[in-house]
């Protein structure tokens, strides 16, 4: 059974890119563009893992990983947050609510993501 990854992007370009590379390892992928789909989503699907933006339309990322660390059963799902915000204040919020790890955009390749995914996830 493929490991489920839901990606929570608002530019459907990158969430494209995203979503073909993250298929093509091997993973069942789940999308949202928004934060409440992304909530919605999470609460469903239950993925095993989280690729969160924080510039999101309807309800920023932190507002999604608030509300995922507080479900029981989506507490201990890693989250990336996958952001061009760059500043320490947003990356040490983002670890406070319990991002796993945080990844600026223009510092890393999809390859180097779906590495750092499967390091995470221990594939």
């Amino acid at each position: 059974m493929p490991k489920k990854i839901l990606i929570v992007e608002d530019d459907s370009f990158l969430q494209g890119l995203a979503a073909g590379k993250l298929s093509k390892e091997g993973f069942q992928v789940l999308t949202a563009s928004n934060g409440e789909d992304a909530v919605k989503i999470a609460d469903s699907e239950h993925p095993d893992f989280i690729l969160l933006d924080l510039v999101l339309p309807t309800m920023d990322g932190f507002s999604v990983l608030e509300k995922i660390r507080s479900n029981a059963s989506l507490a201990k799902t890693p989250v990336i947050v996958f952001s061009n915000l760059s500043e320490d204040a947003d990356i040490a919020k983002a670890r406070e609510l319990g991002a796993t790890d945080f990844m600026i955009k223009s510092n890393f390749t999809l390859d180097e993501l779906a590495l750092k995914i499967k390091t995470i996830l221990a594939i």
